[in-house]
């Protein structure tokens, strides 16, 4: 039993984490572009960034033939500045759907206007 659950985690490559990886970007496109909802929209955008994230970690899990091993880490790097990047926007953009709120009364995108208070 145990065994063939190590055969299994030893033979899932870098396909299988990119169909993962695009999938969920996928379903964040999707979301971010089908909400009305200003926090739906964040959401859809965080799940965007997530599934970039673990496309640069699959790259650097399974790096090309003959590349040096520093390639791993250059992957891990770039997650976290995506990280950061991401948790920055997910601050600024909730502290401003909060600030329209409160003088509009609404977080539907459609019943925005910013250029008229």
């Amino acid at each position: 039993m145990i065994e063939d659950v190590l055969d299994l985690i030893l033979t899932i490559g870098l396909m299988h984490y990119l169909i993962v990886s695009g999938s969920v970007f996928a379903l964040g496109s999707v979301i971010a572009l089908g909400k009305r909802n200003a926090v739906g929209v964040l959401m859809g955008v965080e799940l965007m960034l997530n599934g970039a994230i673990l496309a640069l970690i699959a790259f650097s899990r399974f790096p090309p033939a003959g590349t040096a091993t520093t390639a791993a880490l250059e992957g891990h790097v770039f997650v976290v500045f995506v990280l950061t990047v991401a948790a920055a926007e997910a601050a600024i953009a909730l502290a401003l759907a909060v600030l329209v709120y409160r003088k509009r009364e609404t977080v539907d995108l459609d019943r925005i206007n910013l250029l008229k208070w």
